[in-house]
């Protein structure tokens, strides 16, 4: 058995691909648009991984209610420099819903509320401010 993907909705595709893509680095593999379906899938990778892929549905014209997306769980990136990305989410309006303070993890949503969990690679960074002393904000 080999894990593939996993799929999330998503309501406004651009706003998703922002975050994934210019805030999270992800790059775009592969898209396929269903006219008959009214539906478009945009599968994501992580750079130098193109075998496990994140798929974006999109829903053309649809108003339903995804909910806050609690029930998914989330997805999880292991990255480089854990306060680079996260000041760089910051930094395009993404909120740090749990501050990496210990230097190893944080939380935050894309525009369609997806949690999304940033693990450091290898050891923890040592704590350094703003981050150590931020607090929580709302849920992730």
């Amino acid at each position: 058995m080999k894990f593939l993907h996993s799929m999330v909705r998503v309501r406004d595709l651009d706003a998703s691909l922002r975050f994934f893509c210019e805030g999270l680095g992800l790059v775009e593999s592969r898209r396929k648009d269903y006219p008959q379906g009214k539906f478009t899938l945009v599968y994501l990778t992580a750079p130098g991984q193109s075998d496990v892929e994140v798929e974006l549905t999109h829903n053309w014209d649809s108003d339903e209610d995804y909910g806050s997306a609690r029930n998914f769980g989330h997805l999880a990136f292991a990255v480089d420099d854990i306060y680079a990305l996260c000041a760089h989410l910051r930094d395009m309006g993404v909120t740090i819903n749990r501050p990496p303070r210990d230097g190893h993890m944080a939380f935050v949503r894309s525009p369609d509320l997806i949690s999304v969990e940033l693990l450091q690679k290898g050891e923890p960074l040592a704590p350094v401010e703003p981050w150590a002393s931020m607090e929580n904000t709302g849920s992730w």
